[in-house]
């Protein structure tokens, strides 16, 4: 399962959701506004306190750079499929 910690007025957050969008990966998307969920609260939950952050399984990756750099290593699917 993939979780997307967002905000709406994040650029970087609708560029990840759009990458995995164009793969079709399936994904959930938390909006940390929505729930009142503080950046503090974020950072404990995934050690980044920035939108968005991306877990992948379990395993926090951080944020829409990582997502393209494990996409570019060819570790991406390796992730999802663990």
């Amino acid at each position: 399962m993939i979780k997307i910690y967002s905000t709406n007025w994040c650029p970087s957050c609708n560029w990840a959701k759009k990458f995995l969008d164009d793969k079709n990966i399936k994904y959930k998307e938390i909006n940390i506004e929505e729930i009142n969920m503080s950046r503090k609260d974020l950072q404990s939950l995934t050690g980044g306190s920035t939108v968005p952050q991306i877990v992948i399984n379990g395993k926090s990756i951080g944020g829409y750079d990582n997502l393209l750099k494990l996409n570019n290593n060819g570790k991406l699917m390796k992730l999802i499929k663990e």
